[in-house]
């Protein structure tokens, strides 16, 4: 078995699936002529970044700290786009970035002369909110009423900005090619006035063009067809979970079985709340090797977290056998928007990060010690 010998807890991403994402996602740029850039908050892992930019060598940021780490380890500018940008934070995003998004109009008064003095020329672009959900989750609906992400076509009114060259849009989460369709006839009713002018529309995220079931035959058309009617737009897209979908576990060990009022829980060397953070958020139940939906008559258990939030659990899960002490227990798909929403909450040790290499050998990336948990601190 791959995972026996490796250290837990840890993440482990599989070589020869990260790759099988990245000949998609570039198969698919390719064909339908669109850039596809990375967008490092869904997965940040740089240890693995010399595998990525093989396929995919730009990136999006949303942080001076993103930006920075694209600088450093992409060896590229990246597509900055933020909520807001502190003053004082504003040259360091200018000194990292090739293109910058600004989220509200304000913003972009605030700083367009900073930018327009800058000794470089960095191409600046406005996020507009199409008003139309296509995400159930209200946590990740960019497009709820009220939200503070992007500005609407009302607000913009008939002109664009003088200095504005591109849009940006980001209204999809892990969504298909027919929600992206819903989303650019919304796009053209709303902003169909400024697709002539500017030169290129950044499409966002949430494309999960390696999904089990994406249609990337369609995806294809539908940016094909857009592209010719607006021969003048550069078309960039950022599939975030896309990249790493389904490409690594994480390992935990059972480390104690308690049981209150007929339950069961099997209380792991790994937190919910710290290290998969998503299943309490959104909330959702992630899948575990060799275990199925709750089964009258077998093993039954919940998974609890070893961090002291009384919520810090998820369950429950049945099993062939009776878990016992020390047994492995294999979250799957727990790479993206796991390790860069990691906390240190309780202490909780951090688990490491790992990669099954080509060749079936396993090489340690990186561990966490306890300087990494005092560092974060004071």
């Amino acid at each position: 078995m791959k995972f026996e010998n490796i250290p837990s807890p840890c993440y482990v991403i599989e070589e020869d699936l990260l790759r099988g994402n990245l000949e998609k996602i570039k198969n698919t740029g390719d064909r339908s002529g669109v850039e596809i850039i990375m967008a490092l908050k869904a997965f940040a892992g740089w240890g693995v970044f010399p595998i990525i930019k093989e396929y995919i060598p730009l990136t999006t940021a949303s942080s001076v700290n993103e930006a920075r780490l694209s600088f450093e380890e992409m060896g590229t500018l990246t597509h900055s786009y933020a909520p807001v940008y502190k003053t004082e934070e504003f040259g360091e995003f200018m000194k990292y970035s090739s293109h910058i998004t600004f989220n509200s109009l304000t913003q972009w008064e605030k700083h367009k002369n900073t930018v327009a003095d800058y000794d470089r020329k960095i191409s600046c672009g406005l996020r507009i909110n199409p008003e139309y959900s296509v995400v159930d989750t209200g946590l990740y609906d960019p497009s709820s009423a009220g939200s503070r992400l992007g500005i609407t076509s009302e607000q913009i009114g008939d002109k664009l900005p003088e200095g504005i060259e591109g849009l940006h849009f980001h209204n999809l989460c892990e969504s298909d090619s027919y929600a992206l369709e819903k989303i650019l006839e919304q796009i053209e009713e709303k902003f169909g006035r400024f697709l002539s002018e500017v030169k290129w529309l950044n499409m966002g995220g949430g494309h999960l063009i390696t999904g089990k079931d994406y249609d990337t035959s369609h995806l294809i058309s539908l940016l094909k067809n857009f592209r010719k009617k607006y021969p003048n737009l550069h078309i960039i897209m950022e599939p975030g979970s896309a990249i790493t979908w389904q490409t690594g576990v994480l390992i935990s060990t059972v480390e104690d079985i308690v049981e209150n009022h007929g339950i069961k829980t099997a209380i792991l060397d790994v937190s919910f709340s710290c290290h998969m953070p998503d299943c309490l958020e959104m909330p959702y139940k992630p899948k575990i090797k060799g275990a199925t939906e709750a089964v009258s008559g077998k093993p039954t258990y919940r998974m609890g977290g070893n961090s002291c939030l009384a919520g810090d659990f998820v369950g429950d899960w049945s099993f062939d056998n009776e878990l016992k002490i020390g047994d492995r227990v294999i979250f799957e798909d727990m790479i993206h928007y796991t390790m860069v929403k990691t906390t240190t909450f309780n202490g909780v040790a951090h688990p490491s990060f790992g990669i099954i290499e080509n060749n079936g050998n396993f090489g340690m990336i990186r561990e966490f010690w306890y300087d990494d948990f005092k560092s974060k601190l004071s």
